[in-house]
């Protein structure tokens, strides 16, 4: 980076007095390009790193959550610390800019600052989707996929556990490590499925594998997985040869709209899947499971829904978030063309298709629990994860995680189990009177 320290940061200082408020009101503190630091009074939950004297400029013209986002994976600034609770430094500024008049001033004083450095930007890249085609289109949900997933399977082991399971965990004391709490999962829902020996059961969006190969082990069940991922396809079959259980046991690269339509399985489970569906495709996505499923048997549907959108909000609200160009940056870093939706609608859909809602479970917390262990694995390991996958690309995730764990632990978002049924032509769903089989 050029020698920027004779810049001032007077000016820098006045935006961020305006933006953030005064440092003896702050819980995180500043460093400036020229070395020079702002300390709140009590402990720093983390650093803002400002690089340059244009940092400010780049992060805030035009003023936007993607525009802070793409600063922060560029290299404009850094935080040390704490990212999760960095990023409600976005919403304190997006607060302060509510009115066209806040936003002219604060550009204006914004416009005295310097533009980026030239020399910052050398070889920082970050990779974002070309979409072809029309949205949730098989073609174009594949290149979503792969955009997602075919990262490289030796970036995830750096951050995931052993078993590769990228998907909430699941911690019934609290005192378990990442490895165990992925296994409490798998068992969770076998049980919920209710498994027996000799079973056909199907993975909608099997990942590296984990779930089918659990419920092999130790359900004794024939398993199919069916992914997108051409990565997550050929370490889940490596996997299941080592274990030397590849009659039991097969991934497909497959489109669920694909499946062949005959009621061939006998339990069926999904996870992590119907994030990628999309709102408008929730009812083929159930139709095709339903289809796909035996009279009597059982669904068990593990996704991600909106709790915000569930919510009522305002017409000044829904404006703002526009404005403010909220998710842009998933979208076009992270999960492009994603989208979450409240749980009744991924309810209504699923019993639009003729399913039986059985049992609905919030795993919320353990979801914010995982992402932190995800991050913090990810940062301990940040120059091997920036060797593979470049520094921007590191950022990127690093950032989505961060805030994906504030998101589930502010109630902004939730994860919910949905056991679904389809009963034979008599109404019965085969199913135990309570609960209480699961927790034996």
């Amino acid at each position: 980076m050029a020698d920027n320290s004779y810049v001032d940061p007077r000016v820098t200082r006045e935006v961020l007095l305006e933006l953030l408020g005064p440092v003896r009101e702050r819980d995180f503190a500043v460093r400036y390009w020229d070395g020079s630091t702002d300390e709140p009074p009590g402990e720093a939950r983390f650093t803002l790193v400002l690089e340059h004297p244009g940092s400010l400029r780049r992060m805030l013209v035009p003023p936007s959550e993607i525009r802070i986002a793409e600063a922060y994976i560029f290299g404009d600034f850094d935080i040390e610390g704490n990212l999760e609770a960095a990023s409600t430094l976005g919403d304190r500024i997006a607060k302060g800019l509510r009115s066209p008049g806040a936003v002219a001033s604060m550009t204006a004083k914004l416009s005295r600052l310097p533009s980026r450095d030239p020399e910052l930007s050398t070889g920082r890249r970050a990779t974002a989707l070309f979409r072809h085609g029309r949205q949730h289109s098989k073609r174009r949900d594949t290149e979503a996929v792969r955009f997602h997933y075919d990262v490289g399977n030796d970036f995830y082991q750096l951050w995931l556990d052993p078993g590769l399971v990228y998907s909430c965990a699941y911690f019934p004391t609290g005192e378990e490590d990442l490895a165990t709490a992925q296994e409490a999962k798998f068992e969770h829902i076998c049980r919920k499925l209710r498994l027996q020996p000799g079973e056909r059961m199907l993975d909608i969006g099997c990942g590296w594998g984990g779930l089918i190969l659990h419920a092999v082990k130790h359900f004794d069940v024939d398993a199919t997985g069916i992914t997108l991922s051409r990565e997550q396809a050929k370490l889940a079959r490596e996997r299941i040869e080592a274990a030397g259980l590849q009659d039991r046991c097969r991934v497909e690269i497959m489109d669920y709209r694909d499946l062949p339509g005959e009621e061939a399985y006998d339990k069926i489970g999904s996870v992590g899947m119907v994030e990628h569906v999309g709102e408008g495709k929730l009812p083929e996505y159930f139709a095709a499971a339903y289809r796909s499923l035996k009279p009597g048997g059982l669904f068990l549907n593990h996704g991600i829904v909106s709790l915000w959108a569930a919510r009522p909000v305002s017409a000044i609200q829904k404006l703002m978030r526009k404005v403010w160009r909220r998710d842009v940056f998933l979208h076009r870093y992270v999960f492009p063309d994603g989208n979450l939706v409240p749980a009744t609608e991924v309810i209504g859909s699923a019993e639009l298709a003729g399913f039986e809602t059985r049992d609905v479970e919030s795993l919320r917390e353990h979801y914010a629990r995982t992402l932190r262990i995800w991050v913090a694995r990810l940062e301990g390991n940040h120059t091997e994860a920036a060797a593979i996958v470049g520094e921007p690309t590191y950022r990127v995730w690093r950032l989505y995680m961060s805030a994906a764990a504030r998101g589930f632990a502010k109630a902004e978002i939730g994860i919910i189990q949905t056991l679904l049924a389809k009963p034979d032509a008599s109404g019965r769903s085969y199913l135990p009177p309570t609960r209480a089989d699961i927790y034996a």
